[in-house]
This record gives structure tokens, C-alpha cells and sequence, in this order.
């Protein structure tokens, strides 16, 4: 029976380190994620989510490109046209690295519906 007892205080002390290890890590990882920004990005945690005034309207999108067909200049005119349109917004935005271009508003989701009570 003695020679059990070694061996189960190691596999303790081997799970108790694994723990330590793992947590500290956590920690580690977590206060990186914080400090470098990220965690502004993440928009899957209602807490980051932009308040409604941080939200920038994208202008109206009004034009459809056909899926096939014959490709003329006028079509390829109108693609620039509207192309630079959507480069004039971007290089508009006064901080195009903070979390207002990541909005569901800017990226085109729609709203979820409230649930009906």
C-alpha cells in the first residue's frame, strides 16, 4: 500500500500544476485581449454593442448588377461610379478603426424583431 501513495500525491500535484497552468494562462490571454482593443471588435457580447448614436448610415444602395449577360462600358461606368461612392464614404469616416464600422447597421443586418410578450 505504500507504494500507491507516491503515486496518487503526484497525479495531485501534476492536476493541481495542470490547473495553475491552465489558469494562469486564462489570465494571461484575457488581459491581452483587453488591452490590445479586441475586445471592442467582438460583437457576439451584448455589453460592446455601439449605443445607437455611435452608428453611421451607409448610403442607399440602389443598383443591382446582372448575374450574367453581356458586360458593356456603360455597365462597368456604373460600377465605378457606385464603387466610388463607397470609397468616398470609407475615407469619409473620421476613425475608420473604431467599432462604428463593425456596427450590424454598417455591415447591412437587419434588426432582430423583438419578441412578441
Amino acid at each position: 500500500m505504500e507504494k500507491t501513495e507516491p503515486a496518487n500525491r503526484n497525479l495531485l500535484i501534476l492536476g493541481i500544476l495542470s490547473v495553475g497552468v491552465a489558469v494562469i494562462t486564462t489570465v494571461i490571454s484575457l488581459i491581452l485581449y483587453h488591452n490590445s482593443g479586441d475586445i471592442y471588435l467582438d460583437r457576439s457580447r451584448p455589453g460592446f454593442l455601439p449605443s445607437e448614436d455611435e452608428v453611421q448610415e451607409l448610403p442607399e444602395k440602389d443598383y443591382a448588377f446582372q448575374s450574367s449577360g453581356i458586360l458593356t462600358e456603360q455597365d462597368l461606368d456604373e460600377y465605378i461610379k457606385n464603387f466610388q461612392e463607397v470609397i468616398d464614404y470609407i475615407d469619409d469616416l473620421e476613425s475608420p478603426f473604431s467599432e462604428a464600422p463593425l456596427s450590424d447597421n454598417s455591415l447591412g443586418i437587419p434588426p432582430e424583431p423583438s419578441p412578441a410578450e
